[in-house]
């Protein structure tokens, strides 16, 4: 079973690559995080023996756990909703939040980080698709909330942008709100707003992926293509 995750992972890598290539982009432009999330430690321990360290988790739980039970430091991802209580369990254990849609939540954040002199890097989640299901600002609701935050939280720093897109059969059907999310990217770089570094743009899953690199994601963030469908666990 390692290898075939340990393949699984040299097999979307290489996708990758080949689609930046065909695009005209650099391969290292585009970070491959390993969406861990429910797996067990071991099968993260797999990709480590192939040198791969970017991992996703959607629980601060098992963030936290998993990063003080890791045999090797590696980098995880805050990939899932935060609630403003989960904030402590990880603030000084990951190396990105992806998911801030909300001053409430930044200023637990800043709170947290403030009290550990510590600097926080994040994402602010777009629901682009506008759909019920999902956590995330409007896309209309995006520079106002990142003016107040970069404004008012000294020990935050905005990276960039992060979507889910809606699940689809059809990976094309979500390439238009790949392309919004770049666009909506770029025009807040161009403000040229203190504290924020619009460099980051995390959009892609397993079904998607290869239709985000080509509309520019940084980040993409697969787990069933590497590791095969979760196991629900309870809560």
């Amino acid at each position: 079973m390692s290898e075939q995750i340990q393949d699984n992972y040299r097999e979307v890598r290489k996708k990758i690559n080949e689609t930046c290539e065909k695009v005209g982009r650099k391969p290292e432009e585009v970070t491959l995080i390993a969406v861990s999330k429910t797996k067990p430690l071991s099968d993260i321990e797999k990709l480590i023996d192939i040198d791969v360290i970017e991992f996703g988790e959607n629980k601060p739980q098992e963030l936290r756990d998993k990063f003080d039970e890791i045999s090797t430091p590696v980098r995880f991802h805050q990939i899932g909703h935060l609630q403003t209580n989960k904030v402590k369990y990880i603030i000084n254990k990951t190396v990105l939040i992806h998911s801030v849609d909300s001053i409430k939540l930044a200023s637990v954040i800043e709170k947290e980080a403030a009290k550990r002199n510590i600097f926080i890097n994040v994402l602010i989640e777009v629901n682009y698709a506008g759909e019920d299901s999902k956590f995330g600002v409007s896309k209309d609701e995006v520079l106002p909330l990142v003016k107040e935050i970069a404004d008012r939280f000294r020990h935050i720093r905005i990276r960039g942008l992060m979507t889910i897109a809606p699940f689809v059969e059809n990976p094309e059907d979500n390439r238009p709100i790949f392309k919004g999310m770049k666009e909506l990217l770029l025009d807040i770089k161009s403000q040229n707003i203190d504290n924020v570094d619009m460099s980051i743009l995390s959009m892609g899953m397993t079904n998607d992926y290869l239709v985000a690199v080509e509309e520019g994601a940084t980040m993409v963030r697969v787990g069933t293509a590497i590791f095969g469908e979760r196991q629900k666990k309870e809560n």
